[in-house]
């Protein structure tokens, strides 16, 4: 009966043993990442002020993000003869209904023609400061302050480096 008594005894230890390894459970899980289209930014068309007829006056020309412009101080435009007036123009592209930020120029930009020089400066853009890639894409356009210079000479003035428009997802 002693021998009954120990083998009961080991048997109910070695059970309850058992029943502690029975509460472990396990779970599993997965990993996933999604790598979105990268967002781009191509230029479509280049800013131009356009003809301009100045005096002995400084003055300036807005150039809107829409391609309209106004004049300032002795700063005149030609009527007859506006020339090439446009906004820069960007296609932004991406992952469809993503939102960007815009990151203009924070400086001015020197135009010349010969030793002459203008700048331009007091960028804006539409849309601002944010847009959205409706359908993936997006046309951004931007515009600036052109600073004329009393008695400027005549030239095509043209800047000897491009301007920078950045564009991030947020």
């Amino acid at each position: 009966m002693k021998l009954f008594s120990k083998l009961f005894s080991v048997s109910v230890v070695m059970l309850l043993f058992a029943s502690s390894s029975f509460a472990q459970v396990t779970a599993s899980a997965t990993a996933s990442a999604t790598i979105v289209t990268p967002i781009a930014i191509t230029k479509d068309v280049d800013m131009n002020f356009g003809n301009l007829a100045v005096n002995a006056s400084t003055g300036t020309v807005v150039l809107t993000p829409a391609g309209t412009r106004s004049a300032t101080g002795g700063v005149s435009f030609l009527a007859a003869s506006p020339g090439t007036v446009t906004a820069a123009s960007f296609t932004v592209s991406g992952l469809a209904g993503a939102t960007y930020s815009i990151t203009l120029p924070s400086g001015a930009l020197t135009i010349t023609s010969g030793a002459n020089t203008m700048t331009v400066d007091s960028w804006t853009s539409s849309p601002t400061p944010t847009g959205t890639l409706t359908g993936g894409t997006e046309t951004l356009t931007v515009g600036a302050t052109l600073n004329v210079g009393a008695s400027q000479a005549a030239g095509t003035y043209i800047s000897g480096t491009p301007f920078d428009v950045t564009v991030n997802y947020n």
